[in-house]
């Protein structure tokens, strides 16, 4: 599956990537309103023009192809990416893999999300990771009292892409 990740921004400034199927899968969320910044939870929010990453340092016609910073400085064999380097397919689909399993690992509570979510944050529930579907206002509402709370995008959820 190839992702579109787009670089958003919401209404108070906050920047932060958005990764969706298609263009089609961006333009629908957006306006049904299902995306809203993770940082504030603000609903109106903009595409940013992006430039694409393209490695071309081999292209040119007789020279040799960059060398990876490993390959230029030996000493440097950390595997994490140097600050605002983009992590490697690999550790991206390590990434996605993980946070799937995390999202699986959670109780698909449905649209009982905010009503539970109050439950458990006031010890009425038992403490649990929960997921489900909830407003931008029921989102509001529950940053609001203090119960932090995040979208996840359906291509995160395997009970919503069936």
């Amino acid at each position: 599956m190839s992702l579109k990740v787009f670089d958003l921004q919401c209404a108070q400034g906050h920047v932060f990537e958005g990764w969706f199927g298609s263009h089609a899968d961006y333009d629908a969320q957006h306006s049904r309103g299902l995306i809203t910044c993770p940082l504030c939870g603000n609903g109106v929010i903009e595409k940013k023009l992006s430039a694409p990453r393209l490695n071309v340092s081999g292209l040119r016609e007789g020279k040799p192809p960059m060398p990876s910073p490993s390959q230029a400085h030996p000493e440097a064999t950390s595997s994490a990416p140097a600050a605002g380097a983009a992590p490697s397919a690999a550790v991206q689909a390590q990434m996605l893999q993980h946070l799937r399993q995390v999202i699986r690992n959670t109780e698909n509570v449905g649209t009982q999300f905010a009503d539970e979510a109050r439950r458990i944050h006031h010890g009425d529930a038992p403490e649990r990771p929960i997921r489900g579907v909830a407003t931008a206002d029921e989102r509001q509402s529950l940053t609001d009292e203090g119960i932090a709370v995040a979208p996840i995008p359906a291509m995160f959820d395997d009970d919503r892409l069936q």
